[in-house]
């Protein structure tokens, strides 16, 4: 095993505590950025102009209005950048829009004023004069009008023709799904002030404050030296905080810059849903190849993201989406393109899976609606066509460890007592004609990296004072996801120290910099090894220290619980050795056995010895070609399957989730606890986003086209208490040690969101059960009750797919499926969605 997978005696790691902010999230005393304001003299606060069109040109702006309203200091326009007018990396996101406006709500100047009121109240008065232009909203608009941004990638793998033409059944269909709101509970922040020798300190809620500090300076005109960013904690991110904060710190920074006093930028929730981006909407148009036994053998599929306005993450949104349609199933040809439409939407980014999701469930929603076609039970199919020994991605990655697939897979079943419930899911719905129940089962195989090599690096910097102890300094970010947690446990692990010995403090670009996002599940990889790198420094030499007191060798000295003791239990150390040394007037006592750590400190530090170290992390093994699309971008997979049943009303759609059993690979978990939160949490989320939430904007051609209809949780339906499982089982798989990670866990964050694939599929297996065997039943996505009543319709007027009848249903823009069944096996079908 590698010396970073390698856990000492009586490790810190793997011990199931709590979070180390529980305690203060839930007596609210925990502090976030706007937290910060009421701590703070003479702060102004900012306040957007929002422009509610789609698109038009920009004729005229005037904000001398806005001067006159009480308590109103200055309003800031493009006018007043010294450096650069743009907030994305890509360079086509102007932070003050002089020419277009782009979205239905695009901010076209920020009003600072003494108070959060005048500010509103100036933004009121401000006059925009506009000329509309055309504007496209859905992705089917911006396909016609061939309106397309980025990158269109395409990943190939063997023989596609060759694969089809030796293919048994050949379906082919359409798929369309929605976006995703982050809602995360703190809503975008940022406070900005100056000091006395002009040095930028912005306090933000941002996964990537290293890129906040980079888009602040270049718009501020300065070094990045000259910016500070810390973040002390979110109130949840998502992927939502990676890109679209630095925008907002910037208004705050240049605020500040410009009047000399403190500005806050907080987005109330409507303005945090109109101005920042969403999970992308994907359509995706499929043919696939299977052989008689229901062996894939052939894909072709194109995805096309909705980008939204400008480019923000879309393209490496798309790639991952591309690199994860395979998911757990080997496809042996496969041909599958991508491209990004570009919309009159905010400009849609990162969220939980980073694109794996829209990739992975293209394949699931081809499998659940084939399998009754090819007359066997979805779970038999997906079974088939796992990955084996030996096998490769289409992007030609080597898939490791393939039996933890089958692993996961059969003790779901075990666990669940999925077959004897199968049975007594039949059984109520031959004895139920207006209710029934359906069971799904569905895996996840996600990869742990950025698919950018360059982005696998992290550093830290930990610190131990005269008395022990020890304080750790790392570039991830704290969410709410355990990251802090879990990095004060490898750090207590790689010293030999109690817990409570280490503390940990915010995230600042001047303790460590140029850092990467905590983002692509990639944070306690990341971060983690390189908190581990510095500790071993400073052990290494704390280690010396101990052994010229012992009389011994440093590789015969061990440091466990806080003590320094020779690797021999009671082993003493020699007496004439010990004799010889005296430095610093401190002699070493003969019979020393053991060398408690504050002890052990404070001689280091007399002995002048270095109590600081930085470490630092890069990913090894990593290589991938973007323009061929082919590599291997991933460190390793994470595994995972879960079982869902559901109950459905037959009357309304309305359906609960009855029980469901999840078994988790996250390798040898560093933190039992925060890991199987993860889980829950992310299967909830991806329940979310597959059955309730379901945005919605207004697509008519009058003045309100591309509003965002819900605009808060009034409209916008997110999972509550109601939602959740009645049964919710979590088991970490055992024995799932990862080589070559930290201390042998693995990336928990992202992988268990698409466990909530198994929701869906289980209210299609329910929806059937209303019709005939063997129908082939389409749902839309989001699933929710409106959608799984008329895929029970559907089932029971025999306008299912069944691939024998050719019956045709039209959908009538309330999210119904459309679909048609042809001769020969051959299946097309577009599951639409209204506004979509």
């Amino acid at each position: 095993m590698s010396t970073l997978s390698q856990r000492p005696e009586n490790p810190s790691v793997g011990a199931a505590i709590p979070h180390e902010a529980a305690a203060l999230h839930v007596t609210g005393t925990a502090l976030y950025t706007d937290d910060l304001v009421y701590r703070t003299k003479d702060v102004l606060h900012a306040y957007p102009v929002q422009v509610m069109r789609a698109h038009a040109r920009i004729r005229a702006l005037r904000t001398e209005p806005a001067l006159t309203v009480p308590g109103v200091i200055r309003v800031l326009t493009a006018a007043d950048v010294p450096g650069v007018n743009d907030a994305g990396v890509k360079h086509d996101e102007p932070l003050f829009p002089t020419d277009e406006i782009c979205f239905y709500g695009h901010a076209v100047c920020w009003v600072l004023g003494e108070t959060l009121e005048a500010a509103r109240r100036g933004a009121a008065a401000v006059e925009v004069d506009l000329d509309p232009l055309p504007a496209l909203i859905t992705i089917a608009e911006a396909v016609a009008a061939d309106s397309f941004q980025g990158a269109r990638p395409v990943v190939r793998t063997g023989d596609t023709e060759a694969g089809f033409a030796a293919s048994a059944h050949v379906f082919s269909g359409e798929f369309q799904f929605a976006d995703q709101e982050h809602f995360y509970l703190e809503t975008h922040a940022a406070l900005a002030h100056i000091d006395e020798g002009g040095q930028v300190f912005v306090q933000s809620s941002t996964q990537h404050p290293s890129e906040t500090q980079e888009i602040v300076a270049h718009v501020l005109g300065l070094r990045s030296s000259e910016v500070t960013v810390q973040c002390l904690r979110m109130g949840g991110g998502f992927g939502g905080k990676e890109m679209q904060p630095h925008g907002f710190a910037a208004v705050a920074a240049l605020g500040a810059r410009l009047t000399g006093r403190p500005v806050r930028v907080r987005l109330n929730r409507t303005q945090d849903m109109t101005m920042s981006g969403k999970r992308h909407g994907f359509h995706a148009a499929w043919r696939v190849g299977f052989d008689a036994d229901g062996h894939l053998l052939a894909l072709d599929a194109t995805l096309t993201a909705d980008g939204g306005w400008s480019l923000d993450l879309s393209e490496p949104v798309l790639a991952r989406a591309l690199c994860h349609i395979d998911n757990i199933y080997w496809i042996p040809n496969a041909r599958i393109g991508g491209r990004i439409a570009k919309t009159n939407k905010t400009s849609n980014t990162a969220f939980r899976g980073f694109g794996g999701p829209q990739g992975m469930i293209v394949m699931e929603d081809i499998l659940g609606r084939c399998a009754p076609l090819l007359g066997l039970d979805p779970l038999e199919l997906r079974q088939r066509n796992f990955y084996r020994a030996g096998q490769h991605t289409p992007y030609g990655q080597p898939v490791r460890h393939p039996e933890r697939i089958a692993a996961t897979w059969d003790q779901v079943i075990e666990n669940g007592d999925v077959r004897e419930r199968q049975r007594e899911i039949a059984a109520f719905n031959a004895a139920h004609p207006h209710t029934k129940r359906g069971l799904a089962l569905t895996g996840v195989k996600f990869g742990i990296s950025f698919n950018l090599t360059a982005f696998n690096q992290a550093g830290a910097l930990v610190l131990i004072y005269k008395d022990g102890s020890v304080l750790i300094n790392h570039g991830g970010t704290e969410m709410g996801q355990g990251l802090h947690t879990k990095m004060l446990q490898v750090a207590a692990t790689t010293l030999g120290i109690p817990l409570h010995k280490v503390r940990l403090a915010p995230t600042r670009t001047d303790k460590v910099p140029n850092t990467s996002a905590t983002a692509a599940s990639s944070g306690a990889d990341l971060n983690g090894a390189a908190v581990k790198d510095a500790c071993e420094q400073l052990r290494g030499r704390l280690v010396e220290v101990a052994a010229s007191r012992f009389g011994l060798e440093p590789a015969q000295v061990r440091i466990v619980d806080g003590v320094a003791r020779p690797f021999a239990a009671g082993e003493a150390a020699d007496a004439g050795e010990a004799g010889k040394r005296v430095e610093d007037g401190e002699a070493a006592d003969a019979g020393e056995t053991g060398i408690d750590w504050d002890d052990l400190v404070n001689s280091a530090y007399w002995r002048r010895v270095q109590l600081s170290a930085t470490g630092f992390y890069r990913t090894e093994g990593l290589h991938w070609d973007s323009a061929t699309m082919h590599g291997s971008p991933f460190k390793y997979f994470a595994y995972g399957a879960a079982a869902t049943e559901v109950e459905v009303d037959g009357f309304t759609g309305a359906y609960r989730i009855r029980r469901v059993d999840i078994v988790h690979d996250v390798g040898d978990s560093l933190s039992p606890l925060i890991d199987i939160g993860q889980v829950e949490g992310g299967f909830v989320q991806g329940a979310g986003w597959l059955t309730l939430e379901d945005p919605r904007w207004d697509t008519t051609a009058g003045p309100g086209q591309g509003r965002l209809l819900t605009q808060a949780a009034s409209t916008y339906k997110l999972p509550s208490f109601s939602e959740m499982p009645e049964t919710f089982n979590v088991t970490l798989l055992a024995n799932a040690t990862e080589e070559g990670a930290v201390f042998g866990g693995k990336a928990v964050g992202e992988p268990p969101f698409m466990l909530a694939f198994s929701v869906r599929e289980a209210l299609r297996q329910a929806a059937a059960a209303f019709g005939p065997a063997g129908a082939s039943v389409e749902l839309a996505a989001p699933a929710t009750p409106e959608a799984v009543y008329w895929a029970v319709e559907a089932a029971r007027n025999g306008t299912a797919a069944n691939g024998k009848d050719d019956p045709n249903s039209n959908g009538n823009g309330r999210g119904e499926p459309t679909a048609k069944a042809e001769g020969d096996g051959e299946l097309t079908a577009d599951a639409s969605r209204a506004g979509v």
